[in-house]
């Protein structure tokens, strides 16, 4: 039963989070990650639409997995709200 609790607290653990504070950052990253992708599907067809709206989803989304990771595994999971 260990092994099975592990394999969903190991990962968050590593990074700062608990269990649910860190499927909330998934899923708002899939989220924009999702509207960026179809934005980008767009500009494929229309070039003259959502020009820089992959780009700046991707530099948006780095810098705040990078920030919060930093911030995270300084100061350790947080207990959920």
């Amino acid at each position: 039963m260990h092994f099975i609790t592990n394999l969903f607290s190991k990962h968050p653990a590593d990074v700062g989070e608990t269990y649910l504070q860190h499927m909330a950052m998934a899923f708002g990253f899939g989220a924009k990650m999702i509207g960026s992708g179809l934005a980008c599907l767009v500009h494929g067809i229309f070039p003259f639409f959502c020009v820089s709206t992959g780009s700046q989803t991707v530099t948006k989304l780095h810098d705040k997995m990078v920030a919060h990771r930093n911030q995270s595994c300084q100061e350790g999971p947080q207990p959920a709200r």
